[in-house]
């Protein structure tokens, strides 16, 4: 009975674990801009369309709406064709202020992605440093979904 009860639970706690864990790496926006440009990582925006459309998108983001209307499913399947099925691409997760991001980088490292950053100021800057925008890194218009 003991057995059966912790093979049920073991699944939960190594979710729960995966979620609590400290997310990490971390990159700073210039690094991120430097590394995308090379071609070394792939910046994923998952911001919503009116925050793409308010300021514009870090050049060279896909843009991946977080709050994807078919949930985290629709979510991943979108992240998945940008990355050409490949779940071990280098990407590099911008949101405005680094909160989201940590919370996807949580999530996609819990379903097997190995190598996702997290861009902790964001566009806008936070406690991490004072954003993409400030920085004056490159932004490009919003091109879809805005």
């Amino acid at each position: 009975m003991i057995v059966r009860i912790l093979k049920n639970l073991l699944p939960c706690a190594c979710a729960l674990l995966a979620l609590s864990a400290r997310a990490e790496p971390d990159l700073g926006a210039p690094e991120a801009a430097a590394q995308a440009q090379a071609g070394k990582l792939i910046l994923i925006d998952i911001r919503t369309p009116p925050e793409w459309k308010e300021t514009g998108v870090a050049r060279g983001a896909r843009q991946v709406n977080m709050l994807h209307p078919q949930g985290a499913k629709g979510f991943v399947e979108q992240l998945m064709g940008e990355l050409k099925g490949d779940r071990n691409t280098p990407i590099a997760l911008i949101c405005r202020t680094g909160n989201r991001t940590t919370q996807v980088q949580r999530y996609l490292q819990s379903v097997g992605f190995t190598q996702v950053y997290n861009i902790k100021e964001g566009m806008a800057g936070s406690g991490a440093g004072p954003g993409w925008i400030k920085r004056g890194l490159p932004v490009d218009t919003c091109t879809q979904q805005c």
